[in-house]
């Protein structure tokens, strides 16, 4: 008998990220120190289970009001949610034949953690389809150093490679995104960071509350329009404009839902640039069960 379980990708903003210098035992990779957040702005998934011996298919497109579209110009095997059902796989043993239909709203390359999100929201929707008993926080970190975070959300400390995760205590946040039209490559950007930055890591200021990110300057390096853009946005809204991960997303911090909704249009008409009033939330990760 087939069920079909529909559940949401939250986006992220990062309200802080210390980044550390690459660590050879790890691969190069950056260890961390960020508080996360999960915001009200979301990727939609419909997941399907089949009958044993189908075979899996999969469809990912642009959700019909999804405001910042770009090509779906990667394959499918390298999309982050058929990467976490396959490794679901991979991780059991044995095939775990589905339909996903995922439509996006999250672009691509913005800093927002939605192909992240994809993956984890797949993880969920996969296990509880086939009712599987696994370690999720394993899976999801081979495929991501966000997944880990993105399984849970909220609002939470994430260190180490994205697999250590602390819960932070914080008032929901009013917040306003912005999408510029272009994206930010991770890898350039952390390239530009370990060649040209002079910060040091600093996990106790991240942990302390302070608003900033360590990859802001070496994402300004690799794409030339991202300087210009944060300060038009800064000249509207006279106030701090914050890059979110490795970018290409900016977001303000309002004063309360009601800012946040004035704030997002007067962004959108001086710069023309994509601007979403949304708030930090906590998912409540229930799955819908449609069939």
């Amino acid at each position: 008998m087939r069920t079909k379980l529909e559940t949401k990708a939250q986006a992220k903003v990062n309200l802080s990220l210390s980044v550390g210098p690459p660590d050879e035992s790890e691969g190069q990779m950056h260890p961390i120190a960020s508080v996360m957040a999960t915001v009200d702005f979301h990727d939609d998934l419909s997941v399907t289970r089949l009958d044993e011996g189908d075979i899996s298919r999969y469809a990912i497109l642009w959700h019909e009001d999804a405001l910042q579209k770009t090509p779906i110009d990667w394959s499918i095997t390298s999309d982050l949610a058929v990467r976490a059902h396959r490794s679901l796989e991979a991780e059991v043993g044995k095939t775990l034949p589905v339909q996903l239909k995922l439509e996006k709203r999250i672009p691509v390359g913005a800093g927002l953690g939605g192909g992240s999100s994809d993956a984890a929201a797949m993880l969920r929707a996969t296990v509880a389809l086939f009712d599987l008993e696994v370690d999720l926080h394993a899976v999801g970190a081979a495929i991501g150093s966000d997944v880990p975070f993105l399984l849970e959300g909220g609002t939470q400390l994430v260190s180490g490679f994205g697999e250590k995760l602390e819960q932070v205590q914080r008032a929901d946040l009013a917040l306003v995104i912005i999408l510029p039209p272009y994206g930010c490559a991770t890898g350039e950007v952390y390239d530009a960071f370990d060649e040209f930055s002079t910060v040091h890591f600093d996990a106790a200021r991240a942990r302390n509350g302070d608003i900033f990110n360590d990859l802001t300057s070496a994402a300004i390096a690799c794409t030339e329009s991202l300087a210009h853009d944060m300060e038009r946005v800064v000249k509207v809204c006279e106030s701090d404009v914050h890059l979110s991960g490795s970018g290409s997303s900016m977001f303000v911090i309002c004063d309360n839902a009601m800012h946040a909704e004035a704030l997002a249009p007067a962004i959108q008409e001086k710069t023309g640039l994509v601007a979403i009033a949304t708030q930090t939330i906590v998912p409540t990760r229930e799955l819908e069960k449609t069939e």
